[in-house]
C-alpha cells in the first residue's frame, strides 16, 4: 500500500470521526438547551404564582412591606435574568423571599388556615419540586456536555466547531442557610 493510499485513509477515517464527534456534540448541546427550556417552564410557572402567593399574604400581614418587596425584587431579577448564572443567582434570592413569606405566615393562623393560602403553597411546593427535577436533569446533561467537550481529543475540535463549555445551575449557599425572622414590635 502506497503512503498516499495510507494518508487518504487515514484523512477518511478522521473526517468520519469529526463528523460523528459534532454530530454528538450537537446533538447533547440541544439536549442541554432543551433541558433548559423546561427549568424555564417550570420557572415560569412559580414566577405566574407568586404575585397571588404575595397577595394572599398581604391581606393578613400588610406591615410586612419589606418582605414583599424583596419577593418582588427577585421575582423581578429571576424574569430578567439573560444567563444561567444570573437565573441561579434570582433564583436563590426568590428562595430566600418565599421562606421569609412562610415563615411570616406562620404569625398569622389564619392566613395558615386559609384555603387560598393553603392552595397557593400547595402548588408552589409542586412547581418547586419540578424545578429540582428540571435543574437535575439539567446539569446532569450539562455535565456530559462539558465532559464530551473538554475530553482528548475532542477538546482539539470542540473550539473550531464552535462549542463551549455551559453553566450548571447552582444556587448560591446563602440560599441554604435558614431564614431568621424577626417579629419585634418595631416592626409593625
Amino acid at each position: 500500500m502506497s503512503t498516499g493510499v495510507i494518508l487518504a485513509i487515514a484523512g477518511g477515517l478522521l473526517a468520519i470521526y469529526a463528523v460523528g464527534l459534532y454530530n454528538r456534540m450537537r446533538t447533547t448541546a440541544n439536549k442541554a438547551h432543551n433541558a433548559w427550556s423546561q427549568v424555564d417552564v417550570e420557572l415560569k410557572q412559580r414566577y405566574d404564582l407568586v404575585p397571588n402567593l404575595v397577595e394572599t399574604v398581604k391581606g393578613y400581614a400588610t406591615h410586612e412591606k419589606q418582605t414583599f418587596d424583596a419577593v418582588t425584587r427577585a421575582r423581578s431579577l429571576g424574569i430578567e435574568a439573560k444567563s444561567v448564572p444570573e437565573q441561579a443567582a434570582a433564583e436563590g434570592m426568590l428562595t430566600q423571599a418565599l421562606r421569609q413569606i412562610f415563615a411570616v405566615a406562620e404569625a398569622y393562623p389564619q392566613l395558615r388556615a386559609s384555603e387560598n393560602f393553603t392552595s397557593l403553597q400547595q402548588q408552589l411546593s409542586r412547581i418547586e419540586s419540578r424545578i429540582a427535577f428540571a435543574r437535575q436533569y439539567y446539569n446532569d446533561v450539562v455535565l456530559r456536555f462539558n465532559n464530551l467537550i473538554q475530553v482528548f481529543p475532542n477538546v482539539l475540535l470542540a473550539g473550531m466547531f464552535g462549542f463551549s463549555k455551559r453553566d450548571y445551575f447552582e444556587i448560591d449557599e446563602d440560599s441554604r442557610d435558614p431564614v431568621t425572622v424577626d417579629f419585634q414590635q418595631d416592626n409593625f
